[in-house]
């Protein structure tokens, strides 16, 4: 829930709060939540300048820095990273953290532009390719530039604990599965096994994110970004299946409908989102291909829609009563997770 001025102003009208008590909840609010990313123009400049920033020397790098030679990426990538690492350090000094977090995740991102850089240079980079294609094709020989990425991109975010810095070590577990089953299918990976392959990836990212999640859900949001490129993975790999049976279908739709649910519980926008997707996307297969023809269709999914409507009326009526005796059969951490949830 936002807590607004207007909120507090209008509590202080219904003689709840008295107007001195409202300024200082709303300055106390204000200190509390300058720190949390949130849709205001300073932060959107913030990750704005780091998005380019990052993007610059990872999904926008061009083939001009191949020119610099193997010791040249390595020596240049080394100082862009020392720069970071003192801007970060003296953000992090004035108590700023979500710009020095995004300088650290900078950081991060160039480690496989070094590691390119030092394979070229030592000689044993396998072929003709470049560092480019990192971000383009599913190629084993990626996997030293990821372990090292992950290397340091836990050492980082152990020193510096910013959540941002879990962005760039979600998206490495990614390729990484990837990269692996490319290696193990001996480089022959078809569209079925890329799906198979994200769809199975992204449940351990969404197991991860969730123990992530239940350890410091006190502390910071470390979990938002395992979160969403988990579920980028298992949605897209489910979504790419292909099956004409119609009860695999219907199964898809009761996954998407849990995972909307799933995410209205741990307040996960990311899987209501694409649970909508996916059960929008199923009704329209319905609609344009089962019952094109079909009167009672319209007629039939309104009455569904309505009934959801009336269930969501029931849980406001009876939603405390409901929470309280169903987190009694949870497991303590679990019940933790869902009270600061709440």
């Amino acid at each position: 829930m936002d807590v607004t001025k207007k909120k507090l102003d209008g509590s202080v009208d219904e003689n709840i709060i008295s107007s001195q008590q409202a300024v200082a909840l709303y300055k106390y609010f204000m200190i509390q939540s300058q720190d949390s990313p949130k849709f205001t123009f300073t932060h959107v400049l913030y990750y704005l300048g780091g998005l380019i920033a990052i993007g610059a020397m990872t999904l926008l790098m061009n083939l001009g820095w191949e020119s610099f030679g193997g010791l040249g990426i390595l020596s240049i990538s080394m100082l862009y990273a020392a720069i970071g690492l003192k801007i970060t350090n003296a953000l992090s000094a004035k108590n700023l953290p979500i710009p020095a977090g995004i300088c650290a995740t900078f950081v991060v991102c160039l480690t496989p532009l070094a590691i390119y850089g030092l394979q070229q240079w030592l000689g044993i980079w396998p072929d003709d390719s470049v560092y480019r294609d990192y971000h383009r094709y599913i190629q084993w020989k990626w996997l030293y530039m990821e372990l090292g990425t992950l290397l340091i991109g836990v050492m980082i975010a152990w020193k510096y604990k910013y959540p941002f810095l879990t962005m760039p070590i979600a998206v490495t577990l990614w390729y990484m599965t990837m990269d692996i089953s490319a290696m193990l299918s001996g480089g022959d990976i078809t569209w079925e096994l890329r799906a198979l392959v994200s769809m199975y990836s992204g449940i351990l990212l969404i197991g991860l994110a969730f123990w992530v999640d239940i350890r410091s859900h006190h502390k910071a949001d470390y979990a938002f970004w395992l979160y969403v490129f988990g579920v980028i993975a298992f949605w897209g790999g489910l979504s790419s299946q292909n099956s004409d049976d119609e009860l695999s279908k219907f199964i898809y739709l009761c996954i998407n409908i849990l995972m909307i649910g799933v995410g209205v519980l741990l307040v996960r926008r990311v899987l209501v989102i694409f649970g909508a997707l996916g059960s929008c996307g199923y009704l329209g297969y319905l609609a344009f291909d089962v019952f094109q023809d079909s009167w009672l269709f319209p007629i039939v999914l309104t009455a569904i829609g309505l009934g959801i409507v009336f269930i969501g009326i029931l849980w406001q009526k009876h939603e405390k009563a409901i929470s309280q005796k169903s987190r009694l059969l949870l497991p303590v951490p679990l019940t933790e997770l869902l009270k600061g949830k709440s």
